[in-house]
Parts: C-alpha cells; structure tokens; sequence
C-alpha cells in the first residue's frame, strides 16, 4: 500500500513571460514528482500527450461487435445493458442525476453511433459519434455524461469478453488500496452544525482527510449564513486537529479578491487545497487566485473540454486537477488529462459524481493513474444493490479496496435489473 502524502504549498511558480510562445510551463510546487521549468513540456508536447491512444487492448484477442445498448430506469437509478454477438451481457452505472437529464443525447445521438461496431474501436468510434450528424454542436457537460455511459459499458463488455480487469487496458493497476476522504455536501447549516456532521460522517472510518463547503455556490461573494466561512475554517481545524488533512470547496463562490481573502483564511490554517474558489468557467480569475495564494488550489469538475484542459495545466491555472468522469467524458479523457497533468509535474484528485456507483469509478480510475492525490473523494456506500468478490466497496481504515475481477468487478444485483425498465424516448 502508498503511503498517502499531503499537497505540499511552497511558494508560488513564475508566471510565464510569454505567454504567446507557450514555451515552457511555469515551476510546479511539489504536487507530483516536480517538474524543473527547464524541463517543462511544451505546449505542443501537451497536444502529443492529447491526441495519443489511451487504451492497450492486446488482451482482447477478436473483435468485440456490439449487438445492442439498451438504457434501464429503476427508480431514480439508470443501467445501461450492453451485449456482443457473441452473447456477453455488460451492466454498467452511469451517473443518476445527469442521466435523468442527459438521457435522449444517450438515445438518439451516442449510443446509436456504436452498434454493429467492434469494441476495441472505441477511441476512434468516440471521435465519430462526436462529429456524427453534427453532434459536436451540442458539446456539453450533458453530451459527455451520455458518452461516458457508453464508454462504460463498452469497456466492462470488453473487460467480460477477455475477462480482464479494467485496469489492464489501462497500463495495469498501480495500486489496490486507494486512501480516501469523506466529503460533505451540506451548505447554509450552522459552523457547530456541520461540525457536528463531519464528526459523525469521519466515525470509526479511519479517513485522515476531510473536505467541507465554504462560501454560498454561485453566489457572487455572499455567504450561505453570515460569517459561516471565517468561522468555520479554524473551527474544523481545531476540531479534528493537525493530524487530519482538511479540503474546502467553495462551489464558484467568489470573485478573485474575494477568494484570495478566503484562501488567506485557510493559509492560516494549513489547509491542504481549496476547491472552485471562482466561477467555474472563469478560468482567468483562478488562475490569478492561484497565482496570490500559497495553498494549492483544485479545479476541474465541470470542465468537458480536452482544449482547455491542456490551456489550464500549461497555463497553471490551478495545482490540483479535478476531472468527473461522468462530466467529462470517461476514462478515456480523463486519462488523456492525468497524463498531461502528469507532464507538468502536477496532482490529480478527481471530482466524482454523486451517487449509482461514483465512488467505484473514482477507485478503478485511481487504481491505474500513477499521478493521483493523497486521498480521493468518497460520499459513501453504492446507492444500488451490487456484489464483488475482491471488495467490500466499503471505507475501512480510511480506504477503499478496488475490486480486481473482471471490467469494473462488480456485479449489478439481478432481480434489480429484472425490474428496471427499458428508456424509450417515443
């Protein structure tokens, strides 16, 4: 098992002076193995990164032709089913909220682009579909999340079909415990509330690192109550003490004076990253917090753009990087994005999507990326019914075991399957 680090906060890199040339990023600050600015990857050599194959697939000997992909709702829970013609059946998750949303972009404009298509294909069938019938138009968190569920059948199809672990069509896995924090998502209760809350959700965990919310999300510099946030702040630390590592999330909350007096706060109090301090598509005003403030800052969660992602890490627009899975795109992206990252000497600690199977996605994609933080985001236990022989899929001891069985190594509960019903848009 790795020993979990914390993100360490010296002090900050050089801007870049020419900003036009893009010749070399600026210092990093420790966050993964550093990267000296002599040695820094170019602009260019980010684009290499970008545009190469991800997925090594030698173990999947034959084509993989998929016969069918089929969306299931039961309850606030969907499924998606695909099989072969050669008869193997995959059942994946994707992420609930977004799929009730997302879901005729699934029907009539992903999915369709994959059938009577060999699997093993997938990355170039992506670049298809996205430009099939135009669909590049309507590019978007929404557009991605529908990509992303059938990515996730595609590749656990595969996975079941060689019966290899997803893992291994990623490099092979790293590591198998993967440290965790929890995460609350509550906002607007009183600072003793939510200690209280954090106290309960930490438990008999064993977690050594906490993240919480700060600011009011959106909220153009407005508190959620006021003086939540300057009280809060020293009051988790000292609650929980120097020996646990502490997060905060302030969800878009603040313009770039604001942030930097919050992220002061937070300084001073030794946190170890401060999450979406500006809006979240306002990449500039992030990237000058980053630059005033000594505490890494993480960004990423809602970005689905390849473009921008590689202008964020050149431009060091933030030290910590924080791709979703299911709003990005899949494990494809955000691979792409981790190696670019990996490139520039920084950090990744996923944003993982709320409920279905969230956190087994963030273990899997962990278990095989060399550059990830010290702790991943957990929210708690799988909202639908599932079975793994490798894995509790729980927290214990501050970590979660990745299954190690075939595709994601998880078995969706059959009677739960048999009573979800087919999606049709008509």
């Amino acid at each position: 098992m790795l020993t979990p680090r914390r993100f360490s906060a010296l002090p900050r890199r050089t801007f870049l002076k020419n900003s036009a040339a893009l010749a070399l990023l600026g210092s990093s600050r420790g966050l993964a193995a550093a990267v000296p600015a002599s040695a820094a990857p170019t602009y260019e050599a980010l684009q290499r990164i970008m545009d190469a194959p991800v997925l090594d697939l030698t173990s999947v000997k034959a084509p993989v032709t998929v016969a069918s992909i089929e969306l299931l709702r039961n309850g606030k829970n969907f499924l998606v089913r695909a099989r072969s013609t050669d008869g193997v059946e995959a059942i994946t998750v994707p992420n609930p909220a977004s799929m009730a949303k997302a879901f005729p972009l699934f029907l009539d404009w992903t999915a369709p682009q994959f059938l009577n298509k060999d699997a093993r294909l997938i990355e170039s069938l992506q670049w298809d579909a996205y430009r099939a019938g135009s669909n590049y138009k309507m590019q978007g968190l929404l557009f991605w999340v529908a990509m992303m569920a059938v990515e996730q059948a595609l590749l656990e199809l595969m996975g079941k079909t060689a019966q290899r672990a997803m893992a291994d069509f990623f490099g092979g896995a790293r590591r198998r415990e993967i440290p965790v924090y929890y995460a609350s998502g509550n906002r607007g209760n009183s600072p003793e509330a939510e200690i209280a809350f954090l106290e309960k959700l930490v438990g008999s965990s064993g977690v050594r690192a906490l993240k919480f919310r700060l600011g009011g999300r959106m909220s153009r510099n407005a508190d959620s109550l006021p003086g939540r946030t300057e009280k809060l702040i020293p009051l988790v630390r000292k609650t929980f003490g120097d020996a646990m590592t502490l997060y905060a999330d302030a969800n878009s909350s603040y313009d770039v004076s604001e942030a930097i007096r919050i992220g002061r706060i937070m300084e001073a109090q030794r946190y170890a990253f401060y999450e979406e301090p500006c809006e979240f598509d306002d990449l500039w005003s992030t990237q000058q917090v980053a630059a005033a403030l000594s505490i890494p800052i993480a960004m990423g969660e809602q970005e689905f753009s390849l473009h921008r992602w590689r202008w964020c890490i050149a431009h060091r627009a933030m030290d910590i990087v924080q791709p979703d899975l299911h709003y990005g795109g899949g494990f494809i992206r955000a691979t792409k994005v981790a190696r670019m990252a990996a490139a520039a000497g920084m950090d990744l600690v996923p944003h993982m999507s709320g409920g279905g199977l969230g956190h087994l996605d963030v273990v899997q994609f962990a278990a095989f990326t060399p550059n990830m933080g010290p702790f991943q985001e957990f929210k708690g236990d799988a909202t639908i019914p599932v079975s793994c022989a490798t894995s509790s899929l729980k927290c214990e001891n501050g970590s979660v075991r990745c299954p190690t069985g075939p595709g994601f190594g998880v078995t969706v509960d059959p009677d739960f399957v048999r009573q979800a019903q087919v999606v049709k848009l008509r």
